[in-house]
């Protein structure tokens, strides 16, 4: 009997455990869905350099400010992002090159189960890359 009552215990633990685990991962997942969507609205708010004479094709030109700007705004319309607690974009997000959306989202995700022993939450970011390529 005392055998039984400790695998009981011991599988609930252990199913405790996985289920906060996996929300954890479900979090992370949403939150790097998020950020993918934020890039590409970021990476399609590109202007056109211009090209000297008929050689070569316009290139594209992304700014900092601007990819901020469409990820920002990208997130704000989007609703289904809105209840994800602690959003907010993180200091990586702009453009390095010039031509590459780089967007870095924070955000805390608390786990299933065992709020009581992390009330504040785990803080998860993640981040992401697009480029718009102009072609034919």
């Amino acid at each position: 009997m005392v055998m039984i009552i400790g695998y009981v215990v011991l599988a609930l633990l252990l199913v405790t455990v996985v289920a906060a685990v996996s929300s954890v991962y479900l979090g992370h997942k949403k939150l790097l869905s998020a950020a993918d969507g934020a890039a590409v609205a970021a990476a399609d708010s590109f202007t056109l350099s211009g090209v000297a004479g008929n050689s070569g094709a316009p290139v594209t030109i992304l700014s900092g400010d601007g990819v901020r700007a469409a990820a920002s705004a990208y997130l704000n319309r989007n609703s289904s992002y809105r209840h994800i607690s602690g959003l907010t974009l993180g200091g990586g997000t702009g453009t390095a090159d010039g031509r590459t959306a780089r967007v870095t989202l924070a955000a805390v995700v608390h786990p299933l189960f065992i709020n009581f022993l992390i009330p504040d939450g785990i803080a998860v970011t993640a981040t992401s890359t697009a480029r718009s390529q102009l072609t034919r």
